[in-house]
């Protein structure tokens, strides 16, 4: 497994995006020899630059595309559609680098032909890794104790996530009820009433992890077959620890404050806090100087669109419970909220204006809070900010919620880019889990992959409202 970004992923993951990338690089380089014939030996050096060019724009479209999320594109005709509009956004893309730098054009006749040699080449492998996946092919098998919520979290999490590296060999209970999520076929093995030999069953069927997602532990935590097993070599992992990095959030109605307290992360040393504020000044200067022509072309159709001010302020909570008033396109009616008081954003909303829809879709609305981000109130990257109203409602009902004060709210945040647009207490709760997830696991490199799937969502304008 690689950590990356808090989380794990197989080998084979990082293998099948790299494979990818050298099959398009070596589909540029048979193009090349095909067309050049004898000259492709003089200009060897020059075509693996453009090459590798092709392969970087190619492979950023693909992801752009969803085409690494193997829950999209699980269908032939899915993979085709999303694999041809890849391709014309690479085609575009390139088109704009060839036209600002003349020198790294290929040639058309190259070009064509290495579309030709990709299309063959990522379809053939795709089709093989998915071959590998179905028969789980270098899955790491696991023994899953425990027939609860959190075992039943864990048994799903595999199940839908065929690429996630692991495989439930055995499920080792103390009653007779599997996990909901986990069929009695799909469970090699169940161990009943007793945990005695489970080092010896875990050796039998290979396995070199068991997780124990057992709730209640008093009088039934195998202390003895556990300590067997660790002896001999077989990893044992807590429950909550191993969906977490599986799943990339928490589960805050269900874990207690004692393993928050002893598992690893929420590390906020003074050079992370230094680097992380640069990073938010420097993206922040940077943004406004770039996004300004469109800023003032947004006031000018918010002034002609409806009667009321340019920027809508609110005050939200901030770092430590300080209230500071965050800004915003105006995106709604004036006195949107005079009769009705505080409420949650709701689908098609007749309160959002004409311009309003356009600004919220692409989230244009959220730019002037760039400027709370110079004045230190926000960060780039933290939980979202809320009411106080909403505030006092949320954490009579959710246990942890306070947690998200610890830090600077953010303008996006991991919990925006893992979950769509929520507007209820039950979406409040599972962005709180994702939310728990970036606050004990903030790092920049977390950072940085928060901000490369909010450019994805802003592009394709997904879970607006």
């Amino acid at each position: 497994m690689l950590r990356l970004f808090k989380q794990y992923y197989p080998v084979r993951n990082a293998v099948f995006v790299v494979g990818e990338g050298i099959f398009i690089f070596l589909s540029v380089i048979f193009a090349s020899w095909i067309v050049l014939g004898n000259k492709y030996i003089d200009d060897v050096n020059i075509i693996f630059l453009k090459a590798s060019l092709i392969t970087i724009v190619c492979q950023i479209c693909l992801y752009y595309n969803d085409l690494y999320d193997l829950k999209i594109t699980d269908t032939f005709f899915e993979l085709t559609i999303r694999l041809l509009q890849a391709l014309g956004a690479s085609a575009i893309l390139l088109a704009g680098v060839y036209y600002v730098f003349p020198q790294c054009i290929i040639g058309r006749g190259i070009f064509i032909v290495s579309i030709a040699f990709v299309v063959l080449f990522i379809v053939s492998w795709r089709f093989g890794y998915t071959q590998i996946l179905n028969i789980g092919l270098f899955d790491q098998k696991i023994i899953l104790l425990g027939s609860g919520k959190l075992a039943d979290n864990i048994a799903r999490e595999i199940k839908n996530k065929k690429d996630c590296g692991y495989q439930i060999a055995a499920v080792a209970l103390n009653n007779g009820n599997l996990p909901p999520g986990l069929l009695r076929k799909e469970a090699r093995f169940i161990c009943q009433d007793s945990y005695e030999g489970l080092s010896k069953i875990a050796q039998q069927l290979e396995v070199h992890k068991i997780i124990v997602a057992l709730e209640e532990r008093r009088g039934q935590f195998p202390i003895q077959e556990l300590l067997e097993c660790r002896i001999s070599g077989i990893e044992v992992l807590e429950g909550y620890s191993f969906y977490e990095m599986l799943a990339g959030k928490l589960v805050v109605s269900q874990i207690n404050p004692g393993w928050l307290i002893f598992s690893e992360g929420f590390q906020k040393s003074r050079p992370r806090r230094y680097i992380k504020r640069t990073i938010d000044l420097t993206l922040s200067i940077f943004m406004l100087l770039i996004l300004s022509p469109l800023l003032l072309l947004v006031a000018i159709l918010i002034i002609i669109d409806s009667k009321g001010p340019i920027f809508y302020s609110q005050e939200r909570i901030g770092e430590r419970r300080k209230p500071y008033m965050m800004n915003k396109f105006r995106s709604m009616c004036q006195d949107a909220e005079k009769y009705s008081g505080p409420v949650w954003a709701q689908t098609d909303d007749d309160r959002i204006t004409r311009v309003g829809h356009f600004i919220r879709k692409w989230r244009i609305d959220e730019v002037p809070q760039l400027f709370n981000v110079l004045k230190g109130d926000m960060s780039f990257v933290g939980p979202r900010p809320e009411r106080e109203h909403f505030v006092k409602e949320l954490e009579e009902v959710i246990p942890y919620y306070r947690e998200r004060f610890s830090v600077k709210p953010g303008i996006t945040g991991w919990a925006q880019v893992s979950y769509p647009y929520g507007a209820s207490v039950e979406d409040a709760i599972e962005k709180l889990n994702y939310d728990l997830f970036y606050i004990k696991n903030m790092s920049i490199l977390l950072d940085l992959m928060v901000i490369m799937r909010t450019v994805k969502t802003v592009i394709f304008g997904e879970g607006s409202r």
